[in-house]
C-alpha cells in the first residue's frame, strides 16, 4: 500500500496521539470531566488516536522504497493477526468470567495501535538489515 500523506505527518501523528493520551487526564485534573461527559472525553480521545496512527501508518518515510511499501503491506498482515489474536483472548477471558455487562469497542483503535508497532519495528528492523548488509 502506497503513502498518502507527506512526511511531515508521521511526526505529527506522534503529536496528535500524544495529545489524545493526555487531553483526560488534563481535562479530569482541572475538574471539567463530569459522568455527564465522561463518554464524550472517551470517545474523543480514542477518535484522535485513530487520527494519529492513521496519519503515522499513511505518511511517506525519509528515503521512502519499494522496501518501505512492502514493509507496510507486512505491518497491516501483521497487525490484522495480532488484534484478532488479542479479541480472541479478551472474549475469551469474559467467557470464562461470565461477564456479561462489557463489549470491546475499540477493538480497530486496537488494530491501528498494532500496525503502528508493527511498522516501526518493521522500519527499523529493515534498515539495520541494509545497515549490516553494506558493511559485508
Amino acid at each position: 500500500m502506497k503513502a498518502l500523506f507527506p512526511v511531515f505527518c508521521r511526526p505529527l501523528g506522534y503529536l496528535v496521539m500524544a495529545i489524545a493520551l493526555m487531553l483526560p487526564l488534563l481535562m479530569a485534573l482541572l475538574g471539567k470531566v463530569t459522568d455527564a461527559n465522561l463518554l464524550f472525553y472517551k470517545e474523543c480521545s480514542k477518535l484522535l488516536m485513530m487520527m494519529g496512527a492513521l496519519m503515522i501508518i499513511f505518511a511517506l518515510t525519509p528515503g521512502e522504497n519499494a522496501k518501505t511499501v512492502e514493509v507496510r503491506n507486512r505491518a497491516v498482515r501483521n497487525a490484522m493477526y495480532l488484534t484478532v489474536l488479542f479479541i480472541f483472548i479478551g472474549m475469551f477471558w469474559r467467557v470464562l468470567k461470565g461477564d456479561l455487562q462489557s463489549v470491546d469497542t475499540s477493538s480497530f483503535l486496537i488494530f491501528l495501535i498494532l500496525n503502528v508497532l508493527c511498522l516501526e519495528f518493521g522500519i527499523k528492523k529493515s534498515k539495520v538489515e541494509e545497515l549490516f548488509k553494506r558493511k559485508k
